[in-house]
């Protein structure tokens, strides 16, 4: 509700349907809210982070052991995804069946086919 319209105001009783609140997330932190708080509506609500925000980043915490496993986790991730990319651009086939090379054009092939094409 728009508090300035003349004749609302807002209450503790106000409705807020789920998709409103996943929109107002989505704008950015909400203000009211603490940071514990804004996280689990979140999670609760599925809402992504806005595009500006930065993400939180943890790594300051882990062992230098882990710092090297999460960097591998990160590596294989991204490689995961190159190749799922390069899957989706190649053309499709049939389990099982191979894909035939395209056609090339070749004048003794051309010759061949006006001369039988002449004989019928």
């Amino acid at each position: 509700m728009d508090p300035k319209r003349k004749g609302t105001s807002r209450t503790a009783s106000d409705v807020v349907t789920e998709g409103a609140a996943q929109a107002a997330l989505r704008r950015g932190p909400a203000r009211e809210l603490s940071a514990e708080e804004d996280k689990v509506m979140r999670m609760r609500l599925g809402a992504a982070l806005p595009r500006t925000a930065e993400l939180e980043w943890s790594a300051d915490e882990l062992s230098e052991e882990q710092q090297i496993e999460l960097q591998a986790m990160q590596i294989e991730a991204w490689m995961k995804w190159k190749d799922h990319l390069a899957a989706q651009r190649a053309p499709r086939t049939a389990p099982g069946q191979t894909t035939l090379p395209a056609p090339q054009v070749s004048r003794t092939k051309e010759k061949i086919v006006r001369a039988l094409r002449k004989k019928s």
